[in-house]
């Protein structure tokens, strides 16, 4: 799925944190520079080969004067993409660089993009300075009928009086719901100064690497919606995520104000075994080994603090730490942790049970469910042929194994917001369910079609399979599902998957100097396209589910079909492969008894009114700024909420474990309690989930159907010989 392309802004109302991929060196200077480095300049000439000027990309498009206008639209989204910082007069100004942006690119002297972001920062300070100064006029009544448009996208560029006019409306809005929350006026005045004087340090951090990264993006999502340039530090956190290990202290870091925080530590690794921190506590200075200079990061970036604190295995750091429930002032004790590699469990596959209850002389179910975040892999791991790397396929197989040993009736693979990974992991893992065969085709830019093929004889789980997804489900979760289905190999549950159909591979920019440091940087390059083995393309339609539930998010907010510059979708050619079985005759059957369920879930029903509010909500692109009004919405989800975990008391349902403080509190993530919060995010685990529930029904009703009916049996699975087995 696309990474973030935009730089940190305040969306108004809406949060926004900054990506890690958006920030760059510890070397804490603000001053921007008025163009790029050579080793930059270089860069972007790499890039320009690559892209424009080469066979790798898919779809390589000229560098021209039109391209060279879509790069400037786009670096104009990626700074303002809420139009609530430049004014159309800028607009205006910027406009004879839109076709001077590829002559800017290939000759490396690209002063303009820095010009431009010399502008942003001034607009940031005077929209933070005009925020502070709405706190100290504003009245704050809220009789009046006034409303904060706060949907942008379509909007034209506004003039000053306009922007006045938002921003104002912007910080009523804020102190609303602060007020809605409980909190008293000097209360709100603090919380929301210290706000927006947070966004314009954040901005102010910024330096010529991260308006270089912003600007290059710019050309590179010009390309193709998937394609993105990493400097050389972005690159190595892409790929500490794809391998789910690092090596450091073990711990989750989050920035407060001026101090990097502790907000979660990862079990088993340094820090957890020391015993010495926990979330909440707070860092104030890092030094390197036993007697390396200890290092002041308060006010640090925290990407800078992390990289500091990240090293190799069995080297140590030492850490000065002030304890959560001590003042900012209180001294700080000093730590020393030996660095130690750590695999981030959280990110990982994970298995349960559901058991479903026995209903009208049936018997009960149980069913496994496998949990898979992303398709992970840890490449270098695999290169140096590890025993422990980090593999989406290994660790599925072991919780098959477990969930054999269980002795489950059925599995449910659970995919949703699986946004992809590893291509040969989607392979291998489809390879855990079919006997050999191919699994996806994939078109390189010339034409040329291969087939990737699961080779290992045997499955290693045989029975009756369901794979749910959701709009979040792309790319690697798409081929997995969409062979899944085109196999026959078992049912498909859940709304339409995202819709990405092309393939990327990681280009390291320093292979042709040949450099033995890291420099330049990598490219994540679209370099091909996959098909089904049915021949349809994922490209823009997704997977489509065998049986379906409500729309969360509609094709024309996110997904595929939303990038003005995506490839259309296309078919080819099928290839021969294995038909386990047909589904057709079954899914009436299913789908009856789906709707009948349901109909009766509570959770369910709830769940569907939830998503249909929310998207009646959403649609009005406003609020209110009557606080009678806020009020009254308030008190009505929260008269729901309450009326719902009652319900849930009395008909012996699990509880929600948010039902007695679910209101909104007004604040952002960074300005709560971060040990609190971060245990109020470890819950969310335990909500409710009815459409995991309900798939692990439909899955039970679809082995009772074909154990009970030997016709259709035959009819939906004419391969299979075993009873309970789905595959041979």
């Amino acid at each position: 799925m696309k990474l973030s392309k935009t730089l940190p802004v305040l969306a108004l109302a809406f949060a926004i944190s900054t990506p890690i991929a958006l920030l760059a060196r510890a070397d804490n200077e603000t001053k921007l520079p008025t163009g790029p480095t050579a080793d930059e300049a270089t860069t972007a000439k790499l890039v320009y080969g690559l892209l424009s000027d080469s066979r790798y990309a898919y779809r390589p498009r000229a560098l021209d004067d039109a391209l060279s206008q879509d790069v400037f639209k786009r670096y104009l989204e990626a700074l303002d993409p809420g139009k609530l910082f430049f004014t159309a007069q800028d607009i205006a100004k910027f406009q004879p660089y839109a076709t001077e942006l590829d002559d800017a690119i290939k000759g490396g002297g690209m002063e303009a993009p820095y010009a431009m972001f010399t502008i942003y920062k001034q607009r940031v300070a005077e929209r933070v300075g005009m925020a502070r100064n709405v706190l100290k006029t504003d009245k704050f009544d809220f009789a009046g009928k006034e409303r904060y448009e706060y949907d942008r996208k379509d909007a034209p560029w506004a003039d000053k009086a306009a922007l006045d006019t938002l921003w104002r409306q912007s910080v009523r809005n804020d102190w609303l719901r602060l007020k809605l929350a409980g909190k008293k006026p000097d209360e709100i005045r603090k919380t929301l100064d210290k706000r927006y004087a947070n966004l314009l340090g954040t901005v102010d951090d910024l330096n010529g690497e991260d308006v270089f990264q912003t600007f290059l993006n710019s050309y590179a999502g010009a390309i193709d919606p998937h394609t993105d340039y990493f400097t050389p530090r972005s690159a190595e956190n892409f790929n500490l995520t794809m391998s789910l290990s690092l090596e450091g202290i073990g711990a989750v870091l989050q920035k407060q104000d001026e101090t990097v925080v502790i907000r979660e530590i990862i079990p088993g690794g340094p820090a957890a075994r020391s015993g010495k921190l926990k979330p909440g506590d707070r860092i104030t200075a890092v030094g390197q080994g036993t007697s390396g200079e200890m290092k002041d990061v308060v006010g640090w970036r925290i990407d800078d603090v992390v990289e500091i604190i990240r090293g190799p295995k069995n080297t140590p750091v030492r850490l000065d730490v002030v304890p959560a429930e001590a003042s900012v002032d209180a001294k700080p004790s000093r730590l020393v942790l030996t660095r130690d590699k750590v695999r981030l469990e959280e990110q990982a596959a994970k298995a349960q049970t559901i058991t479903v209850p026995a209903a009208e002389g049936q018997p009960g179910r149980k069913i496994g469910v496998i949990k898979l975040p992303a398709f992970y892999q840890d490449f270098e791991g695999r290169r140096r042929n590890a025993n422990d790397y980090a593999s989406a396929t290994r660790d599925v197989s072991r919780l098959l194994a477990q969930l054999k040993q269980q002795k489950v009736d059925g599995v449910v693979l659970d995919l949703r917001n699986n946004g992809g990974g590893s291509l040969t992991e989607a392979v291998e893992l489809t390879g855990l369910f079919i006997d050999q065969g191919p699994v996806v085709q994939v078109r390189e830019s010339g034409g040329r079609v291969s087939v990737e093929d699961d080779t290992k004889s045997g499955v290693a789980w045989e029975g009756p399979l369901a794979v749910l997804i959701n709009r979040g489900s792309a790319s690697a979760s798409e081929i997995f599902a969409g062979a899944i289905q085109d196999y026959g190999r078992g049912l498909v549950i859940g709304e339409t998957t995202f819709g990405k159909g092309t393939v990327q591979n990681l280009i390291d920019l320093d292979r042709w100097p040949a450099n033995e440091d890291t420099r330049f940087g990598q490219v994540k390059l679209t370099i091909a396209q996959f098909f089904r083995v049915s021949g349809g393309s994922t490209q823009h339609k997704g997977v489509v589910p065998d049986i379906r539930f409500p729309v969360t998010v509609d094709a024309t907010e996110f997904g595929e079909s939303t990038y003005d510059n995506a490839l259309p979708w296309t078919r080819i050619a099928a290839v021969p492969h294995t038909q386990y079985g047909n589904f057709a005759p079954l899914l009436p059957r299913l789908d009856a008894l789906h709707t009948a369920r349901v109909a009766k879930d509570k959770e369910f029903q709830w769940w569907s009114e939830d998503v249909a509010q929310f998207r009646e909500e959403q649609a009005k692109k406003y609020v209110s700024l009557n606080e009678a009004d806020r009020r009254s919405e308030r008190d009505k989800f929260e008269t729901k909420r309450k009326a719902r975990q009652a319900e849930r008391k009395a008909l012996g349902l699990p509880l929600d474990p948010f039902a007695d403080n679910d209101n909104d509190d007004g604040l952002q993530a960074n300005e709560r309690n971060i040990a609190e919060d971060a245990k109020r995010e470890k819950l969310e685990e335990k909500r409710p989930d009815p459409l995991l529930r309900e798939s692990a029904a439909i899955l039970a009703d679809a082995l009772t159907l074909l154990n009970g009916d030997r016709q259709l049996s035959q009819q939906v699975l004419p391969a299979t010989r075993t009873a309970g087995h789905w595959s041979e």
